[in-house]
């Protein structure tokens, strides 16, 4: 799954994030980054991942498993895949959001 349908899968479900009330930012690495702006009502996705409360680094092809359902984020935290700097509380709300 490339970038932008990764942006596309996040877009279809954007308005999951209304309650989250913070800045996500996803750092995909050599892939760019993707921004989530829940802190305002409708949710903002972007390209520009600053000011976030949370940033996830994961991979384009981790992110991707994650919202297909085919990674467990605990799982991914737990194996290296995925990093967190910033609030956990967030990371965690984020990966429930994910999963759904």
């Amino acid at each position: 799954m490339t970038v932008e349908k990764i942006a596309q899968a996040l877009e279809s479900n954007l308005a999951a994030f209304a309650g989250l009330g913070a800045k996500v930012a996803f750092d995909l690495g050599d892939d760019g980054a993707l921004a989530i702006d829940a802190t305002g009502s409708p949710p903002v996705l972007s390209d520009q991942p600053d000011g976030a409360d949370c940033t996830i680094r994961i991979s384009a092809e981790n992110l991707a498993k994650l919202i297909d359902g085919e990674l467990n984020a605990m799982m991914a935290y737990t194996l290296g895949k995925l990093k967190i700097e910033g609030s956990m509380g967030i990371a965690m709300k984020v990966a429930a959001l994910l999963e759904e």
